[in-house]
Parts: C-alpha cells; structure tokens; sequence
C-alpha cells in the first residue's frame, strides 16, 4: 500500500506564526524582508505553564510516519547523540550525567539503558573519536571544559576515568541572569579540528571591552593531533556574532560546520528569528550590534558602523524566539528518499513571545543540495495544549542505527521515536 507521505504544503498565514499555525509537514518561509522594527510589540515574559502530558496527547508527525514512546522518566533529558554501533548516548545535564539507550522493543520501547558516566558538570555535547565503525573516545562538553572517556564500540559504560581536553572553557550557569551554558562539539571530517560552541553570556550587551564576553557568542576550533588529543593553545575563534550555537553538526557530503542558533530577545513578538544556517570560516553573523543583515541593535546607539557591511544573512529563519536547539543531517535508509541529507532540528519553545511558538520539530528541506533554500517544516507537534498550556520541550534530535528519529523532550522528561510505517 503506498503512503501518504506530507506534500509540503505552503502556510498562507503570513511568515510569522505560533503554535496555533503548526501542522506538521506545512511549509513555512522567513525572509530579511519579513522582518518588522524593533519593539513594534511589547516584549512580554511568557515563559511555558509546564503541565503534565494530558492523556490524550500525543506528539504528532506527518502522514505516513508513527511515533512511538521510546524511553521515559528520565530526569533532564538533553542532547542526544548516536554511536556508529547505533547505541544513543543522553546527556542528562542537570543530574551531570551522560546514559546510553539500546534497541528497539516490538512496542518502540528502549530494549535496554545504562550510565555510562557520572559526576560531570552540566554535560550536553557529545562526539565520537576517531570517525568509523570503532572509535576510541567519547568526547564530553561540560559547561566549562571539554572531556574524553576511554570507550569501546558496545561499551555500556565508560571503560576509565574523564580527561580533560579542554581546560577553560568560559562557563555558564542559568539563562536569566546567568549566561548561556551549553556546550556543543563536533569534530572536522579529517579529525583535525575540534569545533566547540559557546553561548553569549548576556542577550545583547555592548561587548566593547567586556571580560565576561571573552571567546563567548562563538564557535571556537582546536586543533587534534594524533591520538585525539587537543593541541594546548590551538584555540582560535571559527566564527564569531552568534549569540547561541545550542547545536552544531558537519555536513555528511560537504564537510561544512552547520549551526542551529538562538538570536537574541526583547525586541518584540517577531523579532529577531533563530536560524539555521552554514558557518563560514572567519564569518561574522552581528551579535551583539547587529542581526541578520546590517539590522543594528537599537540600544547600542549605532556602535561600530565598519561592521554592517559584514554580518552574514543566516540560510533559514525559523519562528523568532522558537529557541532552536540541536539538529541533525538525516543520513538513515528508513524514510523516503526525500528525506535524505535534510536537517532536523529541535524548538525548545518561546518565553518571550505573546503566544507561544517552537514546541517542535523541524524539517529543513535540502534537495539533495549542500544548502538550504530558506523555507522549513513543521515536522513533529502538539506539544501545546490548545489553551496554550506546554506538557513537552523538544531539545535533542538523532538518528537511530535503523533511521528512526529520536527526539528528546525535557518536558515530559522522555525520549520520542519517529519511524515510517511501512520502513523502505
């Protein structure tokens, strides 16, 4: 029987929407020329009344797919990562904990979880050394330094103590008076570079001269030398006026690093949107005095005019305050063909938005092609209640050893599966 698989269908409701306008697989498209001025609405603080999933809700996917609930009780599940075995490896942040996730029940359950590592200091990127089918060390990212544990192919648990690779990273603590505290990692495709993301630590401060932004709104690079270690001194900075990387990935054909990006907040309801997009060595994307495009920031009066000119226009706008976390290249054999080399990515969801927008998946349509066009999808919804009540969060997304997408959801403090109903 052949599936109704989602057309794309284009959302007539204007570029900005909320939760109220997601249906997954509609299409939606933000361009520069969307954008409208500072502070054309309040900015209001309208964080989510999280409340327990009700009984029949239900996450819900695109025609032809099903979703299944892959693990749950978890205590503050985040980014999620898969081994070349196909072990999915949670970093469980607030507990400073990273647990590995193996198989699949007949019921689309975990067959089997274990702690891999413990006593870490608010972990959430994960990477493996070197690439293939057999790497050596699972690669840690604290809030403030970045760590490697010795690891087999199959091992439940880490194989010896934590080393530290990178000493000094600037920490975070708490959004809302304390900086942003992920750290993401992903390595080169020639395992010569160590990339590692780190968050502003204010929302648009003026940076001129401030200790406290030091190698901060960046993705720095480190050099590896053999054996994985990082080269001391190698730091540089990669790419720079990126408020928030929460999630970075390589391209699996072009070998380009890729970010999915919180923009900053307190400019209005529709302003400034998160994004998607390739980073360019050396680029510069205007955090804090300018975003997307040589749009300045209106309560730095106009600083550092040399600067407009540079600032790079991200790939793909998402809904502005989505809180856009990690993504993922879809590289499975499960889903239709259409579907290959496209990017999934996590909403967190809006605090700063009238009514609520992310609570989401997304698809970002590649076409076969090493860039995006712009245009996104509602992928995985119905995280909010219809009176706009929030019972789960979208954090982490990756991609299963048998091409199930599996999506982590520090709301309901569980893991989501999305396999094809009828698998190619």
């Amino acid at each position: 029987m052949a599936l109704a698989w989602a057309a794309g269908a284009r959302a007539d409701s204007g570029a900005f929407v909320d939760y109220r306008g997601q249906r997954p697989g509609l299409s939606h498209e933000i361009t520069v020329r969307d954008l409208p001025p500072p502070n054309a609405t309040p900015s209001v603080d309208n964080g989510p009344r999280l409340v327990r999933r009700p009984k029949n809700a239900w996450p819900q996917a695109p025609a032809g797919f099903k979703v299944d609930l892959y693990a749950e009780g978890l205590r503050n599940p985040r980014l999620i990562r898969t081994a070349p075995n196909g072990d999915a490896f949670v970093a469980e942040s607030a507990a400073g904990e990273v647990w590995v996730f193996r198989g699949v029940t007949a019921e689309g359950r975990a067959a089997r979880r274990h702690r891999f590592a413990s006593g870490l200091r608010q972990p959430f990127g994960i990477a493996f050394y070197p690439a293939g089918a057999d790497p050596r060390w699972v690669y840690v990212a604290d809030t403030d330094a970045v760590v490697r544990f010795p690891y087999r192919a199959g091992a439940l648990e880490a194989r010896g103590p934590a080393e530290t690779m990178v000493p000094d990273l600037p920490g975070g603590g708490h959004l809302r008076g304390g900086g942003h505290w992920t750290r993401d990692l992903a390595f080169s495709r020639d395992g010569k570079t160590l990339f590692v993301s780190v968050g502003s630590r204010s929302n648009a401060d003026d940076t001129d001269d401030n200790p406290a932004e030091f190698h901060r709104a960046d993705v720095l690079a480190f050099d590896v030398a053999a054996g994985g270690s990082v080269a001391p001194g190698s730091v540089r900075v990669f790419a720079s006026g990126i408020r928030n990387a929460v999630g970075i990935a390589v391209h699996p054909k072009s070998g380009e690093l890729w970010a999915s990006v919180n923009e900053r907040d307190e400019l209005g309801d529709n302003l400034v949107p998160d994004y998607i997009t390739h980073l360019e060595a050396g680029g510069f994307y205007g955090w804090p005095f300018y975003y997307l495009g040589p749009h300045p920031e209106p309560h730095l009066g106009g600083k550092h005019p040399e600067l407009a000119s540079k600032v790079i226009v991200p790939d793909v706008l998402v809904q502005p305050h989505d809180a856009s976390l990690e993504m993922v290249f879809y590289e499975g054999a499960q889903f239709p063909d259409a579907y290959r080399g496209d990017i999934f990515a996590a909403q967190h969801g809006s605090w700063n938005r009238k009514v609520r927008c992310g609570y989401e998946v997304v698809r970002v349509p590649m076409h076969g092609q090493a860039r995006a066009t712009g245009e996104y999808e509602d992928f995985l919804t119905g995280f909010v209640t219809p009176s706009g009540d929030v019972w789960g969060r979208p954090v982490g997304v990756a991609v299963a050893g048998d091409g199930a997408l599996l999506v982590t959801d520090d709301g309901s403090r569980s893991i989501w599966r999305v396999s094809a109903d009828q698998p190619r």
